[in-house]
């Protein structure tokens, strides 16, 4: 863009050529957009400050001193306008703290992590303690939760009617176990 030649189409708009007016907005229109989108604006509201930015050089087009600073010109009253429509947006728009959702850290802590580890330790201790015919059934229910009575049956070499109980009977000493009552007897 010459600005030269950027004063002298102003100059001939100034004047009443429309043409030279139509030629310049076809020129710089691009770069108007463009100072607009940096300064973070969307699409619309890019579209509005651009259609603002003429429509001051329409209202102020004689009061322009220099006609080859057109251009800074231009680029600076879109600027200004771009940032006061992202002030008003930003006034407008309430942070309810949905939009920050994603921002967070969701993993887990170093107290999160010793106190998973320090749980799965006891759990994992006090299945130990339990009879190998219980510590079978419940390993086969946590780890293949997928599998019917029937399938358990035939895995486990129980009988169907007997696993419902027994898997009771597990728990219920596991859960002594973890909180602190009597030692299972093997």
């Amino acid at each position: 863009m010459n600005n030269e030649r950027m004063g002298r189409l102003l100059e001939a708009a100034r004047a009443g050529d429309r043409e030279s007016l139509n030629e310049l907005v076809r020129e710089l229109t691009p770069l108007l957009w463009h100072v607009a989108r940096a300064q973070g604006l969307d699409r619309e509201s890019s579209s509005d400050v651009v259609q603002h930015t003429w429509l001051t050089l329409l209202k102020s087009i004689s009061d322009i001193r220099s006609p080859a600073a057109l251009t800074g010109w231009l680029v600076q009253v879109t600027k200004r306008e771009a940032w006061r429509v992202a002030r008003r947006a930003r006034a407008e728009e309430p942070v309810d703290g949905a939009e920050f959702a994603d921002l967070l850290d969701r993993s887990p802590t170093p107290e999160d992590l010793a106190t998973t580890a320090d749980t799965h330790r006891e759990l994992w201790t006090a299945l130990a303690q339990l009879s190998e015919r219980c510590q079978e059934i419940l390993r086969a229910m946590a780890f293949l939760p997928e599998l019917t009575y029937t399938e358990l049956s035939a895995l486990l070499n129980i009988a169907r009617g007997s696993i419902g109980p027994m898997r009771g009977r597990c728990l219920v000493r596991l859960r002594s176990l973890l909180t602190g009552g009597v030692r299972d007897e093997r």
